[in-house]
């Protein structure tokens, strides 16, 4: 895992005006635990790392430096093809508006 983790908890949780303890709460975890995260002295599992994204409203991507800004058109197109008659009405909403920012 990157080292940059708990910065980028530290930063969230500050400009977001997070204690520890709240973000613990929200986790399932101790504040000491959050806190370790944020040092660098323990990398969370996999599903509570996804669990801080959630509360962090952000992705584990980020939280991990592993971001990829280039976007791939063509592949999205592909995924959705797939996949659109297994989506209901709502889903397809909800991916529209997290594609492009609808409401």
């Amino acid at each position: 895992m990157t080292t940059n983790l708990g910065g980028r908890i530290a930063e969230i949780l500050r400009n977001k005006n997070i204690k520890q303890k709240d973000l613990a709460d929200r986790v399932g975890v101790t504040e000491a635990t959050i806190s370790r995260y944020i040092a660098g002295e323990r990398e969370p599992k996999p599903e509570v790392l996804a669990n801080i994204a959630t509360a962090l409203n952000t992705t584990s991507d980020y939280l991990l430096d592993i971001e990829n800004d280039d976007f791939d058109y063509p592949k999205v197109k592909r995924m959705i093809g797939r996949n659109a008659s297994a989506m209901t009405d709502e889903e397809k909403r909800e991916l529209i508006n997290a594609l492009f920012g609808g409401d």
